[in-house]
């Protein structure tokens, strides 16, 4: 059951992940404090929510921010590839912002949002004799992938230093539907209800200590671990195999031919150079 009262801070709350599991966690009890350096959308009636706007890279505003709250849930930070100084800045920088601001308010429970691009130099073979655990070791594919794997190792440093449970999750896609993914999607997609269901067994489970999970529905495709999701309690019940047909349609089944996790538009693209998804 959820806890009276429990408040938990959303950083990146107006991006498209912020505004799909926004109304996935809502809970009686349960009030959310949203922010972003764009204005979240404002509160529906009734709707028990607190707006910050403000950046993660903001130290005084992440302090105010992190005061009184009992979970963060850190999805703040670039989502696609961007220059280096910007990558630097907002993701890693950001997230030590929010890490240090926790610690000093006593936060006990992080989950933050890193990203199969921190892996994305995999190769899919690499599945062949079962799927990639979720501790598989950085294999970045774009500057956006050397960000995320710096904040699970941020992660893991305020874990052992400081005691704070903290969970880091190698987010596949997470869209309403795979579609705007292409056929890549039957393998990374988490569908936005199964994203709730993941982030409520984080936020529940009791002293996880610091894990490494992969955040992707059970596609029949999937080459991703969801062993160590589903010992906090993650249970999937969406598949992007239904898009199949849509997915592979015309030369959709050649598109899945490409070797990496990370796609052809991460690990092919220049470096620092925006990419579609």
């Amino acid at each position: 059951m959820t806890p009276p009262d429990q408040r938990i801070l959303i950083t990146g709350a107006a991006g498209g992940l912020g505004q799909l599991i926004r109304p996935r966690l809502r809970r009686d009890g349960r009030r959310l404090r949203l922010l972003d350096v764009v204005a979240p959308a404002p509160a529906e009636p009734g709707e028990p929510v607190e707006l910050i706007t403000a950046s993660v890279t903001d130290a005084e505003a992440m302090a105010e921010a992190c005061a009184g709250v009992d979970a963060i849930i850190h999805l703040g930070g670039h989502s696609r590839e961007t220059a280096w100084a910007d990558a630097m800045q907002v993701n890693i920088d950001g997230t030590h912002t929010l890490l240090e601001a926790a610690r000093q308010a006593g936060v006990t429970r992080v989950i933050l949002a890193s990203s199969n691009h921190a892996v994305g130099f995999r190769e899919i073979a690499e599945a062949a004799d079962g799927p990639l655990p979720a501790d598989s070791s950085p294999r970045p594919d774009t500057y956006y992938g050397v960000s995320k794997a710096a904040i699970e190792a941020l992660g893991s440093l305020y874990h052992s230093r400081f005691g704070i449970d903290v969970i880091a999750i190698r987010i596949g896609s997470c869209f309403e539907t795979p579609l705007p993914l292409g056929p890549r999607g039957l393998i990374t997609w988490l569908s936005p209800d199964d994203g709730a269901r993941l982030f409520e067994a984080c936020l529940a489970y009791p002293s996880p200590g610091y894990r490494l999970i992969w955040g992707v529905s059970d596609n029949t495709r999937r080459i991703c671990s969801l062993a160590e999701a589903e010992a906090l309690g993650y249970k999937s019940l969406d598949n992007a195999e239904r898009f199949a047909d849509q997915l592979l349609a015309g030369d959709g089944a050649d598109a899945l031919k490409f070797p990496y996790l990370g796609g052809a538009a991460f690990c092919e693209a220049p470096l620092g150079a925006p990419n579609p998804m």
